[in-house]
This record gives C-alpha cells, structure tokens and sequence, in this order.
C-alpha cells in the first residue's frame, strides 16, 4: 500500500476520531486528511515532483505528520532528521539524499538554514501555528509502487559515516500493520508518542501504526517522565512505546511505588535491551506487561517481538514476525544449531532496497536477500532469539570473548546501579581489558571496588570488568540509547 492511503483511508472510516493530539488540542482525522491535502498542493506549487527528495526536521509535533503525509502524497521521498542536528550534519543529510527541500522548525532554523544553504537545498521553515504548510488547490495522493522508495533513513554511523537506508512502501506499510497486529492495535486505542517520530521505531510503531488503525497519537515533544505519566494518566493510554532508558526514568519518577493507569494494557520496548531485573521492575510499577521487540532502520524497524499469543521470555527480543524469517549464522553465512553464537540475519518483507549511493555497502549486508545485521545472538529450542551483543561491541580479552550485555545484565542486579555500558578498553598484553562505565541511582553510593567484586562474584573470572569508573550519565542518542562510542575511557590502572 502506498504509505499516503494510510491516512486517506482511515480519514474515510473515522473522520471525526481524534488522530493526534498535543496538550490540550486535538485534530481529528477528517482535519489531518484536509491539511495533508493543503501541505501537499502546497509542495507541488514549490515544485516537488514524484520521486523528489524531501528532508523533514520536525520535532514531535501534529506538523510532523502534516509534512510527512503530505510528502508522500505528493509522491516524493521522505527524509527524516534529528533536529538536533548540526550545520554541517544537516548539509550531509541533504546532500547525500539528494534533496531539493527541507521542511524545518523555526526553532531550529539557524542550523537547519545554514546546513541547507551549504547543501543547496530549498528551506521551507514551519512554526506551531502551521500556516506555511497551507497551499491551495486540490492534491490527489500520487500513486506509487510497492517497492518504490518512501523513506530514506540515515544509519546512526556507528561504524563510519552515516548510510541512508532506501525503505520502500511495501517496507513500511507491511511493517505498520504487521506491528499494529501484535499490539492488537485498533480504533479508540490511545498510544503515547514519546519516541522522536523521526526515528524508525516511532515512525513505524507509533505514527504509521497509529494512523493506519484509527488510533489516537498523544505526542510528547520532548520525553520528560513526569510528563510522560501525566499524559499516560489524562489521555488514558492504552499502548505505550518507549526504550529501557525511558523505563527507567518512569520507575525513578514514580519513586519505586505502583502506578495507577487501568487503561495500560501494554507496553512495547525496543532500541536497545532491557535489563532483566528493569523489565519486572516496569511490570510491576506500571501494571502492563512489556515486550520487547528486536529491528533496525534497515528492517523497518521490526523484525521480532515477544507476542502475548505465542508466549515470551524475559530477556529475549522474541520470535520472528509475521513475513520474516530470521537465522543466527556463522562467518561463513551457514545456520547453527540452537545454543550458538553467530551473526543474525533477516529476510522478509521488511528489508530495505539499498543504501542510497552505496552498491558496495548495500552488497556488504545484503548477501542472497539475506540482510546481514551485525547483532550477535543464539537462538533456543523454542525459536526464541537472545541477543548477545553487537559484533562492533564484542570485546576480545586476552583472545577470550566477552559480551558487554552479559555483564551489564549482572550490574544492573546492584541496588546502586542506574545506567552501565560495558566497554573494551585498550591492554597492551591481552589486547583488550573488560571496562564498565556506571552511573548511580539518585541518592545511591557505592565504590568501583565494590561493584568490581559484585560481578566477579557472578562470572567467570574473565568477563568481570577490571576497570570500573562512575559517572553523572553515560551519552544516549536520540532514542535514549547509551552510545558507547562517545564513552570517554579515564586513564585507569591495569588490576
């Protein structure tokens, strides 16, 4: 399905539903509808042409919708980008994909201006009010193809410079409605939109999901937790979406008690894993069960989930979804037995086309129609997938493998423990040493020596990280995951 028949259709059956809402002000469907139509005449007047590139640099906003919509409508291709971007990220964006406008904030237009001046590239700037979205005239929605490009989003370049991932309108649509399915999502469902909406996970299973439903999107332009549970509360959420650090900053707010929201009946976590010892700690505050899922940008994002008619495990990312297949392979690309170790690999509807502009990088991970995901991971006897970690992340000490998540799991058991990422850091004899960056609970104390010995105690004695420091907080992306790739490592002594 075209990603613009998304919202047409659901204008048609639910016109008067409410469709997004932010603070005290609702649009309804038939609204939304009516200014998509309006944005996209309004493209079309400025000369976008089916096939064009659109950058979009929206905050959590009903604009963003607007703009996104109407881009497809007009039958172009969606860029979309983190707003806290800089001039000369945003000039990349725009010059890699090829853009010829950028729909941006006002509150962002010095970098947004700057960044498209450098590129080339048209601005058009929106500010709350809509009104330079509102064009004249009629805008019928552009037909596009099922393995036509919707949507190019760019790879968070944690292996090099940032790749734009081409995703498809067969891609997003299936991939919207397949998430929308295990949710149970339907009309009169309330979901928080706290995810950026420019990132995959709250593109796909917040906006896209919501919309294709005649569900209710309450946004949350930027995640604050004591915002996040009064909108829970007054909007009567019945889904909401969200990764471990925005969990986590929900238990804090809540002070460790239960939190009355009896029309909770889900809650969906992703980006990145959730700790055990956190994912009961949610349950059992929040009243709703949590299931985690598992996907990248390349994927759509999803590619598993733990789905309540299947069953699930805690610490898994759950079983493949419908229309994908999933397998943990070896350096030579073969399956291995249940138990295993090996490099996950996805193929299914869900698959991007390409990387824009890079054959060689699309052939890197694409082998066979087979996407080669980086993510280390076993699967068991039932089918379930475990990750394990990140082959970028795996750290290799004294020629022993360690996997960060493993011992993160342990350190997040510590009372004391807020935030940890388990990182390798540079040894001249093995190569590599084990190395932990923690940040405490509020209130909390303890010493490195004391969480040294916490782990030691509960891994072999290889994994047991034997640098340990503390910090404030560890840097997280817009998502709130910890990047560990900006952890700054102190000089440490060997131990």
């Amino acid at each position: 399905m075209n990603l613009a028949h998304l919202l047409a259709t659901s204008a048609e059956r639910h016109a008067e539903r409410v469709a997004v809402r932010l603070d005290d002000r609702a649009w309804s469907y038939a609204e939304l509808d009516g200014l998509v139509e309006d944005a996209a005449a309004l493209l079309v007047d400025r000369g976008v042409r089916p096939g064009d590139v659109v950058g979009l640099m929206l905050p959590n906003v009903p604009q963003f919708a607007v703009a996104y919509y109407a881009i497809l409508r007009a039958g172009a291709i969606v860029v979309p980008m983190n707003v806290l971007l800089k001039e000369r990220e945003v000039a990349f964006h725009l010059g890699d994909a090829g853009a010829g406008l950028l729909v941006a904030w006002e509150g962002f237009a010095a970098e947004a201006s700057a960044g498209a001046e450098a590129a080339g590239t048209d601005l058009l700037l929106v500010d709350a009010s809509g009104s330079a979205l509102r064009g004249a005239g009629t805008a019928p929605i552009v037909e596009r193809g099922h393995d036509d490009t919707a949507v190019i989003l760019y790879t968070s370049g944690t292996t090099g410079t940032p790749k734009g991932a081409e995703l498809s309108h067969g891609n997003l649509s299936c991939n919207a409605e397949v998430t929308a399915g295990l949710l149970g999502a339907r009309a009169g469902d309330v979901l928080l939109g706290a995810l950026p909406l420019f990132h995959s996970f709250g593109q796909t299973c917040g906006l896209n999901a919501a919309i294709g439903t005649g569900a209710t999107l309450t946004l949350l332009p930027r995640f604050d937790p004591e915002a996040a549970l009064e909108l829970l509360r007054r909007d009567a959420v019945t889904i909401f979406e969200g990764v471990p650090t925005m969990y986590m900053s929900l238990l804090a707010a809540a002070g460790g008690e239960p939190v009355r929201l009896p029309d909770l009946r889900v809650c969906v976590s992703g980006g990145a894993a959730m700790p055990g010892p956190v994912l009961r700690a949610v349950e059992a505050a929040l009243g709703a069960p949590v299931l985690e899922g598992y996907g990248l940008s390349e994927t759509s994002p999803v590619a598993s989930f733990n789905q309540l008619d299947v069953g699930r495990k805690v610490g898994s990312i759950g079983t493949p979804v419908d229309g994908v297949e999933m397998r943990v392979v070896d350096a030579d690309g073969m399956p291995l037995p249940a138990g295993e170790v090996g490099e996950i690999v996805i193929r299914g509807h869900n698959v991007m086309q390409r990387y824009r502009g890079r054959p060689d990088a699309t052939a890197a991970v694409l082998r066979d129609g087979w996407f080669a995901t980086g993510d280390l991971a076993r699967v068991d006897e039932d089918g379930f997938f475990f990750i394990v970690d990140r082959k970028k992340d795996l750290v290799i000490r004294g020629g022993y493998n360690v996997y960060p998540r493993e011992v993160e799991e342990v350190l997040y058991e510590h009372p004391a423990v807020r935030q940890a990422a388990v990182v390798g850091v540079p040894h001249p004899e093995l190569g590599e040493e084990v190395g932990a960056a923690v940040a405490l609970e509020p209130g909390a104390s303890t010493t490195p020596e004391e969480l040294r010995a916490f782990v030691r105690e509960r891994v072999a004695a290889y994994k047991y990280p034997r640098e340990v420091w503390l910090v404030d907080e560890l840097p997280t992306g817009p998502t709130g995951k910890i990047l560990k790739r900006e952890i700054v490592v102190p000089t440490l002594g060997r131990r």
